[in-house]
């Protein structure tokens, strides 16, 4: 006790904190609260989580993405979160990579496991009748369904980008009428204006993903790939977007006015930097909501299991003491 009251001592300057550093997002109760909180099991894309964790689309194909994927497919396993899969594209050629996502073995058959595809990939196999091979890659990896990523800004900056020649609105809206399968919708880093958002409301799809503004951005990563002349042309396209917090708003907005919803469940990514956002976005959601993240994940996911462990260990311990202590704000 005597060494702690130092420690105090000598620490309390040095830990000093203006009004400008408080986060007003939040009423801390610390009297209706207890360290015995936990977090309580829910229902979300038909399956039970223990947390309101989703491992975000991530990577295949690359000499790291089996372990990549092993590793977070183990820790769903082990605390009860969801699984995207990045772009299994490559699974429709070969099946060369096909163990680089063939992860239900290892995740287990109650947490959610969804395959990807992107939106050009979907139009071009719509247009040559080739799309059943999307239910065959779903059934052969086990997954519960397939998530539609949809990134036009990317695809057009990507030096070998594919163009699309329709609306993803209607190649998605013409698939669902072709496929039982189970359909996620996500964009890839730039998120989704009003309209967008409106319309994907408005499908039958098991969850809507905004992969906002504000994570990892591919349009500034196509960039990168490119000449020195294109970056510098095209760099304004790069800041275009919308954050979590504006697609939420809006979102909320059009489910509370009473425009037409058949989305079921919501998966709030995209500059998601700690658990504090995570537990503000999925508590101030109208829908049941997640919270996903990739990047996080990837950092601590590239080599043993034991630091990805860790790193999940601790979003759970804040996410449990936030529960227990805060109430978020709802303006």
């Amino acid at each position: 006790m005597e060494e702690r009251k130092r420690d105090h001592i000598e620490m309390a300057f040095a830990s000093q904190v203006t009004k400008e550093h408080s986060d007003n997002r939040f009423s801390y109760e610390p009297l209706l609260g207890t360290h015995q909180a936990k977090l309580q099991p829910f229902q979300f894309l038909g399956k039970t989580l223990s947390v309101p964790i989703w491992v975000s689309s991530m990577t295949g194909g690359t000499q790291l993405a089996r372990t990549i994927n092993s590793n977070l497919a183990r820790a769903c396993n082990e605390f009860g979160m969801g699984m995207g899969l990045g772009s299994c594209r490559i699974l429709l050629d070969n099946d060369k990579h096909f163990a680089d996502f063939d992860m239900r073995h290892i995740i287990g058959p109650n947490l959610p496991f969804y395959a990807n595809i992107g939106i050009a990939q979907l139009e071009h196999m719509l247009a040559d009748k080739s799309y059943p091979k999307l239910v065959e890659l779903v059934n052969r990896l086990q997954a519960d369904g397939l998530i539609i990523h949809v990134n036009p800004m990317q695809e057009w900056l990507q030096p070998e980008g594919d163009l699309l020649s329709r609306p993803p609105i209607e190649v998605i809206q013409e698939f669902l009428e072709l496929t039982h399968l189970k359909i996620i919708l996500k964009e890839v880093g730039q998120g989704m204006g009003t309209e967008s958002i409106k319309q994907a409301l408005s499908l039958p799809i098991e969850a809507l993903e905004f992969a906002a503004f504000g994570g990892t951005n591919f349009a500034k990563v196509e960039l990168m790939r490119s000449t020195a002349e294109e970056q510098e042309l095209f760099a304004p396209f790069a800041r275009v977007g919308h954050t979590a917090e504006q697609m939420l708003d809006t979102f909320n907005l059009l489910v509370n006015s009473g425009a037409q919803v058949k989305c079921k469940n919501l998966i709030i990514s995209g500059g998601v930097q700690s658990f504090l956002d995570g537990y503000y976005y999925t508590q101030k959601s109208v829908m049941p909501a997640v919270y996903g993240q990739a990047s996080g994940f990837l950092k601590f996911a590239q080599g043993p299991y034991e630091p990805l462990k860790q790193y999940v260990q601790n979003q759970i311990k804040g996410l449990t003491l936030a529960k227990a202590f805060l109430r978020v704000k709802h303006t």
